[in-house]
């Protein structure tokens, strides 16, 4: 099982991945996790990395790429796996399928979490009350400018990665205002169809 999990910042879907991950014994690769992992590493690719961060430099949609793709090859990949974050761009996406191609290797389903910008900025005041109740820092990216400006980041790339996924087959878009198990239970029956969808393709074609 391959699957993408697409959704703006606070959508939960970092936390929906790891439910579907969990589900399946799968392994739960986030692009934060991708990125730590090559750096510890002390590869080639990552001491690239390093130093992109190090100067605050962004990572370019090649160099992510090829970290992911070295990611995928390890052995508790073999079995599947669910990207959370990845790909950020059309470039991303489009580069991710082609290199799933030579490895002989397809996506099950990418999934969507949409959630209106009301409902994330009230999940943000919840997850601030609660830090702040339980005497827990608060995150950097609850804070209401970097919130703002990581979402019209997300805004203005992820309609052509959408897109990209819709036009091919494999989008599909999950109501993320739900509650945790009614989000994962939209996600189970979304992924049901659409195996039922192939199957019945394959016994008429």
């Amino acid at each position: 099982m391959r699957v993408i999990f697409l959704g703006p910042p606070g959508a939960g879907k970092g936390t929906q991945a790891k439910i579907f991950a969990k589900k399946y014994g799968i392994i739960h690769l986030s692009t934060g996790d991708i990125l730590r992992s090559a750096v510890m590493s002390g590869s080639k690719l990552g001491k690239q990395v390093q130093s992109l961060m190090d100067s605050g430099d962004l990572i370019s949609d090649t160099l992510i790429n090829q970290i992911v793709s070295k990611r995928i090859d390890d052995k508790d990949c073999l079995n599947g796996f669910v990207l959370d974050g990845y790909p950020r761009t059309i470039m991303q996406a489009i580069a991710f399928q082609d290199l799933l191609v030579l490895k002989r290797s397809v996506l099950d389903a990418v999934f969507e979490l949409k959630v209106d910008e009301d409902g994330l900025l009230k999940r943000i005041r919840t997850r601030v009350s609660d830090a702040f109740e339980r005497g827990y820092p608060i995150r950097s990216d609850d804070d209401f400018k970097v919130f703002s400006k990581r979402i019209l980041e997300f805004r203005k790339k992820s309609f052509l990665v959408s897109q990209y996924y819709a036009k091919i087959g494999l989008l599909k878009i999950v109501d993320g205002r739900a509650d945790i198990n009614k989000v994962a239970l939209e996600i189970e029956t979304l992924l049901s169809k659409g195996r039922d969808s192939r199957i019945k393709d394959m016994e008429t074609g």
